[in-house]
């Protein structure tokens, strides 16, 4: 299903069944599940449509159904203050395009405020130069240490040039696979004090870079990182023509975690703040 198939399965429901008759919110939740919505959240929309008496028109039940929505939408900016050590921890499993999705991140925030790399995937294989390539292009300074080294001393060196600088925004990449699950969030629960420790207050942020394309299985990776150690907000990778998006929806309702930017394509100024009014007139067609 391309992007606008949750649209296309809405229209056609509503197009097919005129009536409202008893199936009718059976289906509706199976394209909201088509649409990358999860069961308990795609169950609790029509549950809360059908009792709202949302069946007189089409534009009534897309109203409310929009209202709905928008209410699982956290709203949510991610911005540095001037002036402060700022560390943003960026999270995820390998494949994800965790390490571009940084780059973005630092050629966005480059515009308002100096920004330091931290590559803390000293573990995947040419994590280190991937990374100082899109430092590279972008022109941000990045700390490094060798491959194998450890993740929270590259953090804590990271913190420190930005201290010396007066301020800054640190990103931290991250590993998203080590030997085991255990290892790697006992890993990441270590980094996550240290950086905790070196930010100045109020300014630490814990991202995690969700596929888009994955749907449910996203919202696993969710999980599994927001028990670890906390996640403050997500980023949407791949968020293209072949992005079912439903995940934005699921996140905000069942784990309470707002999407901040979606990345839209390869290059680096294809990365945005997520507009919620945007994501809904594209997810339902309107």
């Amino acid at each position: 299903m391309a992007r606008n198939g949750f649209a296309d399965g809405l229209r056609r429901l509503l197009g097919i069944n005129q009536q409202r008759d008893d199936g009718f919110f059976d289906d509706l939740a199976d394209v909201l599940i088509e649409g990358d919505i999860g069961p308990k959240t795609a169950f609790g929309i029509t549950e809360t449509l059908e009792k709202s008496g949302a069946k007189s028109s089409d534009a009534e039940l897309r109203a409310r159904l929009r209202e709905t929505l928008d209410s699982y939408l956290p709203r949510y900016a991610l911005q540095p203050e001037p002036g402060k050590v700022s560390v943003y921890l960026v999270l995820g499993v390998n494949g994800v395009g965790k390490t571009t999705s940084v780059a973005k991140m630092a050629a966005h925030y480059m515009r308002s405020c100096p920004v330091i790399l931290a590559a803390a995937d000293t573990f995947r294989a040419a994590a280190i130069e991937q990374l100082s390539f899109h430092a590279a292009k972008v022109g941000a300074r990045i700390v490094a240490h060798k491959h194998g080294a450890d993740p929270g001393a590259v953090v804590f060196d990271a913190a420190e040039a930005a201290r010396a600088s007066a301020g800054a925004l640190v990103i931290a990449d991250t590993a998203g696979r080590l030997h085991n699950r255990e290892n790697l969030v006992r890993e990441l629960q270590k980094i996550d004090r240290i950086a905790a420790s070196k930010a100045d207050p109020g300014q630490y942020r814990k991202i995690l870079v969700i596929d888009a394309t994955t749907g449910q299985n996203g919202l696993r990776q969710a999980e599994v990182f927001h028990e670890a150690v906390g996640v403050d907000a997500i980023v949407l990778s791949k968020y293209d023509s072949t992005a079912r998006g439903g995940i934005a929806i699921t996140a905000g309702k069942e784990l309470g975690i707002p999407v901040a930017f979606v990345g839209t394509g390869e290059g680096y100024a294809d990365f945005a703040p997520f507009d919620p009014g945007a994501y809904l007139d594209e997810f339902l067609g309107d």
